[in-house]
């Protein structure tokens, strides 16, 4: 038989009141552990570094579907411009308040109601991994799972991944693949003098401006046939002088490339050294380079689990989603390498933002795709 039936809405306003701004997430991973052993699935905690994970499966027995998500959150920011309390769960005229109810606590209750529900009729498993460090560094949430589940034999066939992936319909786009992405934090180092005499210094913002220059105006692609654009953005410069009259000794900067599968983080990172190499041979001023990849760009080909993902989505909004590979990085980046998967989830328009929202029937809607993803995959 079934387990008890779940509200996604009800779940959704417990989660968010557990408030959990990364990488805190002990509160919500205690209360889906109870809430899923409850329900006949076998629960481990699969924490590392300080960061709560979990993993939880019924079913003993293949094929294997799988589920990622997370329960951590960003910080509130300017709590005095929120309209209702971030941690209140509060629903007014149709539409659920607070930190996470977009990215992505309803999306972990849609998809744990839907598995409860199905549970204890799947010829097969299903598995939840669920993290607490997705907004963070990200090293010790998903990928532990992963490592753990690979020491342990346990796997997962497919998996969905439940961040928010329609811009602005629900059920418009699901993703297949995201672009990689790479961070560099570079400091310049020159030598300190008196902005009057210049000659007799090695000015590190000017050799800064000129390798920032050559990196955001260099035409790396036009895009490739799944992927937008590679695209190069500054996103920190500082050289902590409040003299107007001295030139420093150093400066940073920081960047954000996020690239296509016409690049590797590996190449990126060998011409990113080739410039800082000719800027330093013109201007004197060395360069330390902190390159840091959090991904490789990736895609899922279309196949039997975009097909039922598709169909699901079309059935339940009456829309057939795009398959993109736009936005940022998530954890499929790591899913990736252990499974096909694919991102499923809600509207993402409020997500970061002071008064995240998100409309309660769009988790009805989206519980009720979930369940119609678990059927079709097994049936």
């Amino acid at each position: 038989m079934s387990g008890a039936a779940i509200d996604p809405v009800e779940l959704t306003q417990a989660l968010i009141r557990l408030p959990s701004v990364t990488p805190d997430a002990e509160a919500p991973i205690v209360h889906l552990a109870a809430l899923l052993e409850d329900a006949g699935f076998t629960c481990t905690r699969v924490d590392r570094g300080g960061v709560a994970n979990l993993y939880a499966r019924s079913g003993g027995h293949g094929p294997v579907l799988g589920f990622n998500g997370h329960v951590d959150v960003v910080p509130v920011g300017d709590l005095d411009s929120w309209t209702e309390d971030p941690f209140g769960g509060t629903i007014r005229d149709g539409v659920l308040y607070g930190r996470g109810a977009c990215d992505m606590k309803s999306g972990v209750a849609a998809w744990v109601a839907a598995a409860v529900q199905a549970a204890g009729d799947c010829p097969g498993s299903l598995v939840l991994a669920i993290t607490g460090d997705e907004e963070g560094a990200g090293v010790d949430g998903t990928a532990a799972i992963l490592d753990w589940m690979a020491g342990t034999g346990e796997r997962m066939d497919a998996c969905i991944v439940g961040e928010p992936t329609c811009p602005a319909r629900m059920g418009e786009m699901v993703k297949i693949g995201r672009r990689g992405s790479l961070t560099l934090r570079v400091v310049a180092r020159g030598r300190q003098g008196h902005a009057a005499y210049p000659q007799n210094a090695r000015n590190p913002l000017h050799a800064m401006v000129d390798l920032l220059h050559r990196l955001t105006a260099a035409h790396l692609d036009d895009g490739t046939d799944r992927f937008d654009r590679t695209t190069v953005q500054i996103t920190g410069f500082d050289c902590g002088n409040t003299a107007n009259n001295v030139i420093p000794a150093t400066c940073r900067a920081m960047l954000n490339i996020r690239f296509n599968d016409a690049h590797s983080g590996l190449s990126l990172s060998d011409w990113l050294h080739e410039r800082a190499r000719e800027v330093s041979g013109a201007t004197g001023v060395a360069f330390d380079l902190d390159i840091a990849i959090s991904g490789e760009s990736f895609v899922t080909a279309p196949e039997r689990l975009t097909d039922i993902v598709q169909r699901a989505v079309e059935a339940e909004t009456g829309l057939i989603p795009v398959l993109s590979t736009s936005g940022g990085t998530s954890d499929a980046r790591f899913v990736k390498d252990h499974c096909p998967v694919i991102e499923l989830g809600l509207v993402g328009r409020t997500m970061h933002q002071v008064d995240e929202r998100v409309e309660v029937e769009h988790i009805r809607q989206l519980t009720a795709i979930y369940s119609r993803v678990i059927r079709d995959f097994f049936g």
